[in-house]
């Protein structure tokens, strides 16, 4: 939003230097990102007069050009000045940048030079040089802009309405009211305490029912209201110089005063307004321009729409369209038609002021790649009880500057119900904001220092012995709606940095709890393990790899690409694996903790897990496979997710499982956590491999974080228990077992601990073998068992004892026959 200083300043005084106004500004929430000093756009630049103008000897299109730049009283000489507009000539005022003068606008430090062997000591200037919009060819004929030139030598800059200021300021999405003046000169007014100057409201112009038919009036009423005025004997001609200049500081483009009075009262005000031709309506419908014909709807697939800025779009039902005679004439809040715009015939025309709502103006912006200063408002959401107020000024202002004649309105709108005040505690303001230093003292804030500071934005006070009943003004009724708004503005307005600072009693550090603490070790330890850890987007295409339920699609993406919540982590971990194997790195290992939604029935189920890929080869050691690198077998892979798992003390447990989609069916489990099933570990299913150009031996693994934070964190777990080290040696003892091929190494280890009580201190997989050597459907499987008895050292009779008892209840439950 870009705010010209004199405009301000007409409505609201604010005297003081404009850095310090535009410091308060930016501490207050409406950051200032530049100021734009439009005088020094013509600095050095004078008035002159041309004495004389000479052919140039040797161009045929150059000038010699005798000017004056001083009193002729003074007797200074006359500047040469070389020129090569076709528009100079003698006897006229013109602008005249001195040697060392630096037009900003284009760049340009003036120097004294030589041009086809004749010498120029200055420069005449074009409007465009100085920074203004300029229709014409040639140079800048003051005797033709201005009423009344100022004498020779003046500056030119206050002439051309270059000495005003510009503050660029940054407006955020929760105040609309901010791209408007007077919303801005409320915040100034608030913030410095001046006396605020608005202009005075227009006469209300009486409204009839507008005719239209059920689906428009449910468009219409979807946003809030749409309303035509209408008005005949408009001149159409250029707008006086001070509107002009007005919409240039606010970086719009002058086209005529019709056009310029809705863009000025959108400045002003902040409602969008629009204005058609109604010559032209009557030519579409092929009858005297009726407002019934007037509708809102979804554009159709295809349907074309030449808009005013000369492009032309094919519509879609994302767009919402303004239609006379069931064709567009407006894509709605966003922009005109072509074909129903005020030109410099018309003399009479209809004033669109519509309220439409903020996603119907998005989507519909959206959908044609286009962004206007009307859409930019609607889409941060404006006020209903604006709109009628912004059309009254552009009639009374179209009145005054076109001579136009109301012949009527209409308007349709929904029911409006009038917002109840708010309560404002006094209690909860100093509760919540604490006292402020007055005099290096803490008081709680006065209230007529609160009073005081609603009042300033618009807002009416009822005072009770509890406090005040709020009133908001229209212009800020989006965004205070709860009593913690109000107060809030007060400590904006008042500035945080005049109230007491207040720290925690006692001041106790902070701390992770045992569920964060428990997760970052589960990161560390499966980074020890050998993975890396990766954070994709949450947001992702709408379909995924896996043949899953639909994703939940959000309302309005930035990016069709990454339009929906993701249901898993392994998509993204899958395609990152594929595009590391294809830039030639030798392996994938890594893991991702982050959120997963999915939708049961009506309801959005939000849930944190873990999930991993290893796949390829590791390429950190390679002392191990004798320098040659290798993929991990299932069982390599799982027992590096198990040395994680490790870490915390996490009773895991494999249960075989076979009908898992993105699994190989042999080649998968479950994972058990304290007995109920927490995730899965297998390897990817060959044909996805394939279809990935993924390596076979790649494995995955996915569990829901919850139950692994859970059990890890329960009191035997967590809290660590005092084990004194053992002062007797222990005796280790190998067993290899032959046992059916679907019994899992965890069934044969929970048999060998429950057996080995009490002198089996530790008991581990070291060998699992399936092949030539054992029989068919039979697997060896080998353990290393170790017996310690924390009194004495055990004997070699004891020792043996232990060990046939873990043999006989190992034979007992599960057929295993000792491999000899």
């Amino acid at each position: 939003m870009r705010v010209s200083l004199q405009w301000l300043r007409e409505l609201v005084s604010c005297d003081g230097p404009v850095q310090e106004l535009a410091e308060r500004l930016s501490i207050a929430g409406f950051e200032v990102e530049a100021i734009d000093d439009l005088a020094s756009q013509a600095e050095g630049v004078v008035v002159g007069y041309v004495e004389d103008r000479q052919p140039h000897p040797d161009a045929d299109r150059l000038s010699v050009c005798q000017l004056r730049v001083g009193p002729a009283s003074s007797g200074e000489p006359c500047l040469q000045v070389v020129c090569g507009a076709a528009n100079v000539r003698a006897g006229m005022h013109v602008p005249v940048a001195l040697v060392g003068a630096h037009l900003s606008a284009v760049d340009l430090t003036i120097q004294a030079s030589e041009l086809r062997g004749v010498t120029s000591t200055g420069m005449i200037c074009s409007l465009k040089e100085l920074g203004l919009a300029d229709s014409s060819d040639g140079i800048a004929v003051l005797d033709e802009l201005l009423e009344a030139v100022p004498p020779v030598g003046t500056p030119v800059a206050a002439s051309l309405g270059l000495d005003d200021q510009v503050l660029e300021l940054a407006i955020t999405a929760n105040r609309p009211d901010g791209l408007s003046m007077l919303g801005i000169a409320r915040e100034v007014a608030a913030l410095t305490g001046g006396r605020l100057s608005l202009p005075p409201a227009a006469p209300v112009i009486p409204a009839e029912p507008l005719p239209v038919g059920e689906a428009s009036a449910a468009a219409i009423e979807a946003g809030g209201l749409f309303s035509l005025t209408a008005l005949t004997g408009v001149r159409v001609e250029p707008s006086p110089p001070w509107l002009q200049r007005r919409l240039e500081r606010a970086g719009l483009r002058p086209i005529n005063n019709v056009v310029d009075i809705t863009n000025l009262v959108m400045l002003e005000t902040g409602q969008p307004l629009h204005a058609f031709d109604q010559g032209r309506l009557a030519a579409l419908g092929g009858k005297p321009a009726d407002p019934a014909a007037l509708g809102l709807r979804p554009a159709r697939a295809g349907e074309s729409f030449d808009a005013l800025d000369g492009s032309s779009h094919a519509l879609s039902p994302e767009a919402l369209v303004v239609t006379y005679g069931d064709r567009p004439i407006a894509l709605a809040g966003v922009i005109g038609g072509a074909e129903t715009a005020v030109h410099p015939g018309s003399d009479a025309l209809w004033l669109e002021a519509a309220m439409f709502s903020a996603e119907a103006v998005r989507r519909s912006a959206r959908s044609v790649g286009l962004r206007t200063d009307a859409s930019a408002r609607f889409e941060k959401g404006l006020p209903s009880e604006v709109t009628l107020t912004a059309a009254d000024r552009a009639v009374q202002l179209l009145q005054e500057l076109a001579g136009a004649r109301v012949e009527g309105r209409w308007l349709h709108r929904r029911p409006h119900q009038p917002a109840p005040p708010l309560q404002l505690r006094r209690d909860a303001l100093h509760n919540l904001l604490g006292p402020v230093l007055m005099d290096g003292l803490q008081e709680d804030l006065p209230d007529g220092r609160i009073e005081q500071t609603l009042t300033a934005l618009g807002c009416s006070l009822v005072a009770e012995s509890e406090g005040w009943l709020v009133t908001v003004p229209p212009s800020r009724s989006m965004d205070l709606t709860r009593e913690v708004d109000l107060i809030e503005e007060v400590a904006r307005l008042v500035g945080y940095d005049h109230f007491a600072s207040h720290l925690p009693d006692p001041i106790e550090p902070g701390g992770l709890e045992a569920g964060q603490q428990a997760e970052r070790w589960l990161r560390q330890a499966l980074c020890h393990a050998g993975l890396q850890e990766t954070c994709a987007f949450s947001l992702v295409p709408a379909q995924g790899l896996m043949d899953h339920p639909p994703r939940l699609g959000l309302t309005n993406p930035l990016l069709t690409d990454y339009g929906h919540l993701r249901d898993s982590l392994l998509d993204e971990l899958l395609l990152a694996a594929r595009r590391n194997l294809q830039a030639s790195m030798p392996g994938f290992w890594a893991f991702e903790i982050g959120r997963v939604f999915q939708v049961e029935g009506e309801s959005l189920k939000e849930q944190a897990e873990l999930a991993g890929v290893i796949c390829g080869e590791r390429r950190s050691e390679l002392w191990s496979s004798g320098g040659k690198g290798r993929s991990l077998d299932y069982f390599e892979a799982r027992g590096m997710l198990q040395q994680a798992l490790a870490a915390l003390k996490l009773p895991c447990e494999d249960r075989p499982s076979g009908d898992h989609p993105l699994l190989h069916p042999g080649r998968s489990a479950e994972l058990l956590v304290e007995g109920r099933v927490a995730g899965w570990f297998g390897q990817l299913h060959p044909q996805r491999a394939e279809d990935l150009d993924l390596p076979e031996a790649t494995h995955l693994f996915q569990l829901a974080l919850s139950p692994l934070i859970s059990a890890a964190t329960r009191r035997n777990r967590w809290q660590p228990a005092f084990t004194p080290f053992a002062t007797v040696p222990a005796s280790e003892r190998d067993l290899a077992l032959v046992v059916p091929d679907t019994v899992t190494a965890a069934q044969l280890l929970s048999a060998i601990r429950k057996a080995g009580k009490p002198l089996l201190e530790r008991a581990e997989l070291i060998d699992r073998y399936q092949g030539s050597q054992v029989e068919a459907g039979s697997a060896s499987q080998a353990f290393r068992l170790r017996y310690r008895d924390a009194r004495r050292t055990l004997t070699e009779t004891e020792v043996e004892q232990a060990h046939t008892k873990i043999l006989g209840a190992l034979q007992k439950q599960f057929g295993a026959a000792r491999r000899s």
